[in-house]
């Protein structure tokens, strides 16, 4: 069985090797997932300055609303709809999208398709 340390070594080491190939820019930002048991977290970075233009969270979404069964799922997509509308006020459509490690499955496909409903290209 593998101990928490070292799933966390090895999605360090997976991230490590994504974002060797990926960066973003003012124009084109990278929108970097974090993905907790309980919580999502999604920012789009500059890496040429090393700002965070915008960062959205769960916290900000209001969970009472959402039904179903899955219901992390539903909370992920409405993330990336929230992030999305804040690109779009400081006038951003295309990002970068770095999946921080994590399998591009279940939540943090959810946040890339809540961005991609949002109006941001990939």
């Amino acid at each position: 069985m593998i101990s928490v340390k070292e799933k966390k070594e090895k999605r360090k080491k997976r991230h490590k090797k994504i974002r060797s190939r990926i960066s973003g820019t003012a124009q084109i930002p990278r929108l970097c997932v974090f993905r907790s048991n309980r919580h999502i977290y999604c920012q789009l970075i500059d890496d040429q300055k090393g700002h965070t233009i915008a960062s959205a969270s769960d916290f900000e979404v209001k969970k009472a609303s959402l039904k179903g069964l899955n219901k992390k799922v539903a909370v992920a997509y409405q993330v990336g709809k929230l992030i999305a509308r804040k690109a779009k006020e400081k006038n951003i459509k295309k990002i970068v999208f770095d999946r921080g490690g994590f399998a591009y499955h279940g939540r943090v496909k959810a946040v890339a398709d809540g961005a991609r409903e949002g109006g941001l290209e990939f």
